[in-house]
């Protein structure tokens, strides 16, 4: 049985088809004109620091308008991902959403322990020490919890997911390579999901989600260190099809990547033609 209808289906088809088109509308009637001679293109100044006069020479204009729709693209690829993702989700679990809020009235001790357990992390991480265990960090935010100091907290998740057995599941869905300072952005952000939840897992559940591994098919394949260096990466990371199956189930992310493709065959003769030629 596939994890995905084929309501839902022909639903994320259209919802991708108009993404596609939405960037390519901003892109195909974008004026790049073609430098006459050098004196000319150095004469010219550019607001946003876009000037490159060598690969203006060599590029022909349609190429650089598909690079820049191309990486405009990616830029905006995460949110069709998200979108996708939800409509999955819906199939299988009583709740799924974006951008939700989790708000609370939560201690403020233990707030700001969610930002020491973070440093404490980081400086582990820095000296090759033992770091602590997601778990332990957790516990750690729970019990600097006061009843004196209580305020209204909000923080915003990606996406949430609330399975038909009550577990709740709070994603940041983030690029496979964020920085340092991202990965430890993140840790604070999913200790304050367990926070403001007031609960360990396994009743929340909030992860760092990588909706694909550029490495490979498995999380043994995935190299990049930042991310394994400066996030609990076995507890709280889940790349590729482990996110995929949380969301609708083992076959979730072959079958959506089978509409994507789908969806490119059908549109490239049409994207190339908008973008090269201004049909």
């Amino acid at each position: 049985m596939p994890a995905i209808s084929a309501e839902k289906r022909e639903m994320i088809k259209g919802y991708i088809e108009g993404f596609i088109q939405g960037i390519l509308d901003e892109y195909k009637g974008r004026i790049i004109e073609k430098s006459t001679t050098a004196i000319e293109y150095l004469s010219r100044t550019s607001t946003k620091g876009e000037l490159k006069p060598f690969q203006a020479a060599l590029i022909p204009p349609e190429l650089i308008r598909i690079n820049q729709f191309e990486r405009g693209l990616s830029t905006r690829l995460g949110n069709s991902l998200e979108e996708c993702a939800r409509l999955i989700a819906l199939e299988y679990h009583q709740d799924a959403r974006r951008g939700y809020d989790v708000t609370a009235k939560v201690s403020i001790a233990a707030f700001a322990e969610a930002e020491r357990q973070k440093e404490y992390y980081e400086s582990a991480a820095n000296r090759g020490q033992a770091k602590p265990s997601f778990e332990q960090m957790i516990t750690a935010v729970l019990n600097a919890r006061r009843t004196d100091d209580l305020v209204s907290k909000t923080v915003r998740a990606d996406i949430y997911i609330l399975a038909d057995n009550g577990t709740e599941y709070l994603f940041e869905i983030k690029a496979p390579k964020p920085n340092k300072g991202q990965c430890l952005e993140v840790i604070q952000r999913l200790l304050r999901f367990h926070l403001l939840r007031g609960a360990n897992r396994p009743q929340v559940q909030a992860y760092y989600a990588m909706p694909y591994n550029p490495s490979g098919l498995t999380k043994a394949d995935y190299k990049w260190s930042q991310a394994r260096s400066y996030l609990p990466f076995n507890e709280a990371v889940i790349i590729g099809n482990e996110f995929w199956n949380i969301v609708g189930g083992a076959t979730a992310y072959e079958e959506l990547l089978e509409i994507y493709l789908e969806v490119g065959r059908e549109k490239s003769k049409y994207m190339l033609d908008a973008l090269a030629f201004g049909f």
